[in-house]
């Protein structure tokens, strides 16, 4: 896509294409982090989980709809998804998911060392420190991929119809 002038507004830079070269860097460290994190043993929905937690923290409506299209092929329940804004507040997620999603938000607020000290804590619980090393990755670059498109101003598409 390219800049251009809809009545007097201007549409933000998508800076992904104005520096393909660093936002490929991106991708590929999105990639090494994954494999990380299957290789620690965190499976694809808490991982996803993770990408969506921090998306909706940061208000990345591109982000949301890519990540949820893909915990949903990876097998999460659209009820889970729905409740994931209260997920203290619901017995739905495991012990793991839950330390996981409290890393990620804690992970997402850096200037909050009681919240760190408190969900490093329940994580030590239940995770490894390769899981844990691995949703802290996660959320760090799911963080990095919400600023781009949030800056770019990235439209979600609406969904096909037959």
């Amino acid at each position: 896509m390219s800049e251009q002038t809809t009545g007097s507004a201007r549409r933000r830079i998508f800076i992904d294409k104005r520096s393909p070269d660093a936002f490929d860097a991106l991708v590929r460290a999105s990639e090494a982090v994954r494999a990380t994190a299957s290789e620690a043993g965190l499976d694809r929905v808490t991982v996803e989980l993770v990408n969506l937690r921090v998306s909706q923290l940061n208000g990345c409506a591109y982000c949301l709809d890519l990540h949820t299209r893909r915990a949903l092929r990876a097998g999460e329940s659209p009820q889970r998804l729905g409740v994931l804004p209260a997920w203290r507040d619901t017995d739905l997620f495991t012990p793991a998911e839950r330390a996981a999603l409290d890393l990620a938000e804690a992970t997402n607020d850096p200037t909050d060392t009681a919240a760190q000290e408190s969900a490093y804590a329940a994580a030590r619980a239940v995770l490894t420190e390769d899981q844990i090393s691995a949703v802290i990755r996660v959320a760090i670059t799911i963080g990095a991929f919400n600023r781009v498109s949030i800056m770019s101003g990235h439209p979600v598409q609406a969904p096909r119809r037959a």
